[in-house]
């Protein structure tokens, strides 16, 4: 029964391993995304004066 509590141990070790990384890959997107986002509404923005109707 000790093999069977260390497979077990084992495999919530690396389910919580994926998910911390999967977690960090998420973050990272988001802050990623959230800066491209506001740098092109930056400029959209500053590019707003530049428009002829």
């Amino acid at each position: 029964m000790n093999n069977e509590q260390e497979a077990i141990y084992r495999s919530m070790r690396f389910s919580a391993v994926v998910n911390i990384v999967l977690g960090v890959v998420v973050l990272v997107t988001g802050v990623v995304s959230g800066t491209m986002l506001l740098i092109s509404a930056g400029k959209l923005l500053n590019g707003k004066s530049q428009l002829l109707f």
